[in-house]
């Protein structure tokens, strides 16, 4: 289950980056149906400055990464020794990346919400003795939260409950 604190900070608009709105047009999650987030979204207080670009979800090593929502594959490879695939969401001028991962896409391949991008690769490095995927999310050169791509339901905030109708 994704921890309350990362969670409850999605688009909060209290985080670096959140000025401008982020549409929740994310469709599933990035791994699995509602992963850990092992460590949230911390944005630096300058840009060179300390702090998590993005969020760590827990994955085991060979899990399918999917694209959140439907774009284009603007980067699939290497980036400091570790696989990354890019994906500009349609439409929005936003982008999102998941590493490590192998890629199974190209460069200008087209994705819908869902279609696998690539599988998790155990690196060791980024999440310690635990695989896991971290997931960014740009416009221009601004990183900003990722959950908040994600609509209520799929953070899962608890369920829907039909409520009895009232009359007169």
């Amino acid at each position: 289950m994704a921890s309350e604190s990362a969670g409850a900070r999605a688009g909060t608009g209290t985080e670096a980056g959140a000025d401008v709105a982020v549409p929740a047009i994310a469709r599933v999650w990035p791994v699995g149906v509602r992963p850990s987030v092992l460590r949230g979204w911390e944005p630096p207080a300058t840009p060179y400055g300390p702090g998590h670009r993005g969020v760590d979800l827990a994955a085991a090593p060979g899990s399918p990464v999917r694209a959140v929502a439907a774009g284009r594959v603007a980067f699939a490879g290497r980036v400091a020794g570790r696989g990354v695939v890019t994906v500009e969401l349609a439409g929005t001028g936003l982008r999102t990346t998941y590493e490590p991962v192998s890629p199974s896409v190209a460069e200008g391949a087209e994705v819908g919400a869902g279609d696998v991008v690539g599988v998790v690769v155990a690196t060791g490095a980024h999440c310690g003795a635990t695989a896991c995927v971290h997931w960014g999310l740009l416009r221009g050169g601004t990183y900003l939260n990722p959950l908040s791509l994600l609509p209520p339901w799929l953070l899962g905030r608890g369920p829907s409950r039909l409520l009895p109708v009232l009359t007169g």
